[in-house]
């Protein structure tokens, strides 16, 4: 004889379904939380008539250990790898294992995405790398972190959109004499561009220096290129301030182009410490980013709080450090070598 199957449980979308309201609705009324009355009144009776009930099994494994977390961030272009490898490294060596998790859409959907982790008992424990709801860890089963790091766009915030090293490039290359400048700017949608722009600006009034322009650019080592070629026969520029490594390699090579010589006839500064900036030739004077103590102190604190123990404020007060190498010098003497050819 066949035995029956037994009849399948309704499941929270079914109840959201019936209700006209969206799952993370009714997991709010599955938790007590305060609907507004006709809300609640749709929701139940759309349990009652699917003789809804909760899977108890999910629910009990949110009072145990699963030695996962999560980390949430936007739907990206590229990855943070870096600050990803060190937060990695850092739950690994506590005993736990990582989820990464990209979210399409802006601060609402990834919020609903951190409450369905949340309550699926899967992770322990969730780490956002961009803006959330301001109540979201207060009703959260788990531990919510949420850093800020990136916007919807993984454009950088925060600490990665400091521009205050700029004051230090421009300092150090006064001290090998400049005077006359160029910044070669980013795309001005991104905080960081932005900041750059404003403390280049700022630090060549504040020091009696003369900018020749300010180049917005988009990231791109072609309009680092550019902005070289398209300066004047008779310029006095000996120094350019990139706003990051590509434009600054750009920059470079249409100084070559010009048969000018790095630095003898103009010194370069980029931005990032990309790998491809350490072997070129010359090799790029540049900020480095500590993106990895980012992703180290975000974790441990997200462990933290999962432990129970005290969360420390974070850590780390800057990433950023003026690293000189080959392709800055001391400025050259008299104008600029002509165009050839």
């Amino acid at each position: 004889m066949i035995k029956p199957e037994p009849p399948r449980r309704a499941t929270i979308y079914e109840v959201a379904r019936l209700a006209g309201v969206s799952h993370q609705t009714v997991s709010r009324y599955l938790r007590g939380e305060r609907l507004k009355p006709a809300t609640r009144e749709k929701v139940d009776a759309a349990v009652k008539d699917l003789d809804y009930r909760p899977n108890q099994l999910a629910r009990s494994m949110r009072t145990r250990r699963t030695n996962r977390l999560a980390v949430v961030l936007p739907m990206p272009s590229t990855f943070p790898l870096r600050l990803l490898s060190a937060a990695s490294a850092t739950a690994h060596k506590a005993d736990y294992e990582l989820e990464l998790v990209s979210v399409e859409g802006g601060s609402e959907a990834r919020s609903d995405r951190v409450r369905e982790l949340a309550e699926s008992g899967r992770v322990e424990g969730i780490l956002s790398l961009a803006s959330l709801d301001e109540d979201i860890g207060s009703t959260s089963p788990v531990p919510v972190l949420t850093t800020g790091d990136y916007d919807d766009q993984m454009r950088g915030l925060g600490l990665l959109a400091d521009g205050s090293p700029v004051v230090d490039v421009i300092e150090y290359l006064v001290s090998l004499g400049h005077q006359d400048f160029l910044h070669v700017a980013g795309s001005q949608s991104w905080a960081s561009a932005r900041n750059r722009k404003r403390v280049y600006l700022e630090t060549i009034e504040r020091l009696g220096l003369r900018s020749h322009g300010v180049v917005d650019g988009n990231w791109s080592a072609r309009s680092g290129y550019d902005a070289i070629v398209d300066l004047p026969d008779d310029t006095e520029v000996t120094a350019v301030v990139a706003v990051n490594d590509t434009v600054a390699m750009g920059v470079v090579r249409g100084a070559l182009s010009r048969r000018w010589q790095v630095p003898r006839d103009l010194s370069v500064f980029g931005w990032d410490d990309d790998e491809i900036a350490r072997f070129a030739t010359p090799s790029l004077s540049t900020i480095a980013i500590d993106r990895e103590a980012q992703g180290r102190d975000a974790m441990l604190r997200l462990i933290a709080a999962i432990r129970g123990e005290p969360v420390p404020e974070s850590g780390v007060r800057s990433i950023n450090r003026l690293v000189p190498r080959e392709s800055t010098g001391r400025p050259r003497q008299g104008p600029a070598p002509a165009r050839q050819g």
